[in-house]
């Protein structure tokens, strides 16, 4: 009668052993105390217990985590600036015991330094040096923390400057800074290119000039070595210089008179500056015809004789 039912004790040993037992999980370490006293740490795994003698006082990850912090703070030009700072961080395995137990809350330890280094060196630097120079800032957060916080356990696998965030007002500024630059520049290639199309341009005409200028002489050479081969053909059948240049002007004239007439509504009105010229000028007009007849007449006789001549040798 003294001892315990056999049921019960068996429930009671099933409590205790399930009490006992616990798992840890990968990548996570389990620190055990006993009396509130530091026992061990457990890794991953299935591992043992004393019921209500021993117990879990914590877990800690031992993954890579990431704590991201925003400071405010001014440039070196007095300029009011967020800068956005991610820490990539893990506690390492084998200092698992100072991260538990030196460092309480490692999300506020890690933020003042960050608070710490950032407010000093951002104010060193004007807002263009800032984007320009935001690693250095990032390898200064990281020396420091790397410096501070191995000896609580905890190790800064990266720091990163991801996102720089000037005034509302200053961002507008830079924009319409880079505007202005940008017309400016579109403005300098849009005058060099109307410089090259006026240059070009010019060019164009004067090479046109020289060529139309080049045609004319051309012509004018070949209109007087034409009027000279002319002339020299009318000497050959006995008409004098005067009369050939007569006979030339008459037939420019109706030249001229048969091209006006090609085009339709013409009209052609000639004005002679006196009775005298109007007199003078159908004086040679007679004239040029008459040398006009007797030219035709000397070229036929003189067909006839070559005729003549050939017929007889042969």
């Amino acid at each position: 009668m003294g001892f315990l039912p056999i049921p019960i004790l068996v429930f009671f040993v099933i409590i205790m052993i399930a009490a006992g037992i616990f798992t840890v999980k990968q990548q996570t370490a389990a620190i055990v105390e006993r009396f509130g006293k530091f026992l061990s740490i457990r890794q991953s795994g299935l591992h043992f217990k004393i019921p209500f003698i021993d117990k879990i006082s914590g877990r800690l990850s031992l993954k890579i985590q990431q704590l991201d912090v925003v400071v405010e703070t001014k440039t070196k030009d007095d300029v009011f600036v967020k800068l956005k700072v991610s820490v990539q961080y893990k506690v390492i395995k084998e200092k698992v015991y100072d991260a538990f137990y030196k460092l309480d809350y490692p999300h506020d330890q890690i933020t003042s330094y960050v608070f710490d280094v950032v407010r000093a060196e951002v104010p060193k630097m004007k807002l263009d040096d800032v984007f320009e120079r935001k690693d250095d800032i990032a390898i200064a957060v990281k020396r420091e923390l790397n410096e501070a916080m191995t000896t609580y356990g905890y190790d800064i696998i990266k720091t990163l400057v991801t996102d720089i965030d000037p005034d509302e007002q200053v961002k507008q500024a830079m924009n319409r800074i880079n505007a202005s630059e940008r017309e400016k520049i579109a403005a300098q290639y849009e005058g060099d290119a109307q410089r090259i199309l006026i240059v070009e341009k010019a060019k164009a005409e004067a090479e046109s000039k020289r060529l139309q200028g080049q045609g004319i002489a051309d012509q004018r050479r070949e209109i007087a070595r034409g009027l000279e081969e002319s002339v020299d053909v009318l000497n050959n059948v006995g008409i004098n210089s005067q009369e050939a240049s007569a006979l030339i002007v008459v037939t420019q004239h109706y030249d001229t008179l048969q091209s006006i007439g090609e085009h339709v509504n013409s009209n052609l009105i000639l004005l002679p500056n006196s009775p005298q010229a109007g007199s003078d000028m159908l004086n040679n007009m007679v004239a040029s015809f008459t040398a006009s007849n007797q030219i035709g007449e000397a070229m036929k006789e003189k067909n006839k004789e070559l005729k003549n001549d050939k017929n007889s040798d042969s």
